[in-house]
């Protein structure tokens, strides 16, 4: 299963906005270090911030699972993006190319379990 996992980027009001523009870069450098760190585990960078307007944006990873333990490291990752930058996170698969999400987690949403997430995923 190719399971995403993205800085939810929608529904944010103005002050929300302002601080997630601020933090891009380094929400981006700590996610190319998971991605370089992770390289034989054909964890993928999704880096489509190219837009002005943020509800367009998609910044996370993608990675292939088969099991819930190989969700736990990139779940983690996402609970610390969203306590230090106040972040909420999307998570989901990936089916022909279609997003479907299955799970919200982080500042506003509360802490993402890797243990439901593989649940919600049939995992």
């Amino acid at each position: 299963m190719l399971l995403y996992l993205l800085v939810a980027s929608d529904r944010l009001d103005e002050k929300q906005e302002k601080k997630l523009k601020r933090n891009l870069p380094d929400l981006q450098a700590a996610l190319q270090a998971y991605v370089d760190e992770n390289e034989a585990d054909n964890v993928t960078l999704i880096n489509e911030c190219d837009s002005d307007d943020c509800e367009d944006w998609r910044l996370g990873i993608s990675l292939s699972v088969k099991k819930k333990a190989q969700i736990k490291t990139p779940v983690t990752l996402f609970n610390d993006l969203a306590r230090q930058y106040g972040i909420d996170c999307e998570v989901g698969s990936i089916e022909n190319g279609e997003h479907d999400p299955v799970s919200y987690f982080g500042s506003r949403e509360g802490q993402g379990d890797a243990f439901l997430v593989g649940e919600y995923l049939g995992l």
